[in-house]
Formats: structure tokens, C-alpha cells, sequence
């Protein structure tokens, strides 16, 4: 196996999971100073065992590859991990799930479920239900101080719609005064 070669265990397609923070139409980026990207948060529930077994295999399969081609035969004592606890987050969106974060420098394929591409932006959104194929992979940060395992984002299938995260306010209560006050 070459270096630019990954084992087959590394790359998973997911279960259902939430989206949350996608921008997948579009690269995003939240500091001026960095490079935009397409990026999807990634929640599972923690009842699907299955996803989380698939994810663990993965991160497994990064840090040997990593311990291989990028760490000098040793796996860091501070190895950055993608999975995180929801719980711990505070967002009651990602209560009782597992979350990791996906980039990609291109954009990713974008499919219904019968695996037609999805043009339209309103379809896919933070708090729509999906499947995710991603690759997860060993990474040293270009200054050389960060060891860690990466995720990148390959496609997204959208399974159906769910309620949207926002942290916009509703507007059902403004402007309900009558407008011919305001015109006079």
C-alpha cells in the first residue's frame, strides 16, 4: 500500500444522522484569515450503535495509518479525536448524540433518495435528516505542532426534512400593528 492509499475501513457512509452548521453548497469559513470550505456538522444518535461502530473502526484505521505515513512509528500522546459527545455541547439539538465535524476543499455530492443530484439549496439544510460518506484521516497541521485525525467530506444523501436549526427568532409578531398608522 502506497501512502496516498487508504485502508477501506477508514471511509464509511453513515446511518441516519441530523446535519447541523452545512454548508455544503458554498464554501464557509468562520475566520477571515482561513481558506473557505464545504463543511457539515455530522450528529448520530447514541442509540445507533451501528454508525458509532463504523466511526470508531475508522478512527482506528486513521491513527494506524497515521502511526505509519505521518507520526514517526508512534501515535501521539495528544492526538486530536473528531468524535465528540453532544451532551457536552450544550445545544439541546445535539442532546443524547455523538457529533464530528466534515470538510472538503470540493464540493461534495449532493443526492435524494432515489440518488438524483440536489440543485436546490433550500433542500439541504441544518436539521434535515441524511446519510453522510466520509474519509477519515491522519493529519499534522502545516505549523507541525497539531496531530490528529481529520474527516472529509465526500456526499451527502438527503433522507428527509426535520425541523430547522436556527438561531433566528420567528417574526410571526412583527409589523402587527395596522401599516396605515405608520403611513400618515
Amino acid at each position: 500500500m502506497t501512502t496516498d492509499e487508504k485502508p477501506k475501513n477508514m471511509s464509511l457512509t453513515t446511518g441516519k444522522v441530523r446535519l447541523s452548521y452545512a454548508h455544503v453548497f458554498s464554501p464557509h469559513s468562520s475566520k477571515p484569515e482561513d481558506r473557505p470550505k464545504y463543511s457539515v456538522a455530522i450528529l448520530f444518535p447514541k442509540s445507533d450503535q451501528e454508525t458509532f461502530k463504523k466511526v470508531k473502526a475508522a478512527i482506528e484505521a486513521a491513527k494506524d495509518q497515521g502511526k505509519k505515513t505521518k507520526w514517526h512509528g508512534k501515535i501521539p500522546a495528544s492526538l486530536w479525536i473528531p468524535l465528540r459527545d453532544g451532551d457536552e455541547k450544550g445545544d439541546p439539538n445535539y442532546k443524547d448524540h455523538w457529533f464530528f465535524n466534515a470538510k472538503s476543499d470540493h464540493a461534495p455530492g449532493i443526492f435524494d433518495i432515489d440518488r438524483n443530484q440536489i440543485l436546490d439549496k433550500t433542500e439541504v439544510y441544518s436539521g434535515c435528516y441524511a446519510r453522510v460518506s466520509v474519509d477519515f484521516y491522519p493529519y499534522v497541521s502545516p505549523d507541525g505542532t497539531g496531530r490528529g485525525i481529520g474527516v472529509g467530506l465526500n456526499a451527502i444523501q438527503k433522507l428527509a426534512d426535520g425541523e430547522p436549526f436556527t438561531s433566528r427568532r420567528s417574526h410571526d409578531n412583527d409589523f402587527t400593528e395596522p401599516v396605515e398608522d405608520f403611513l400618515a
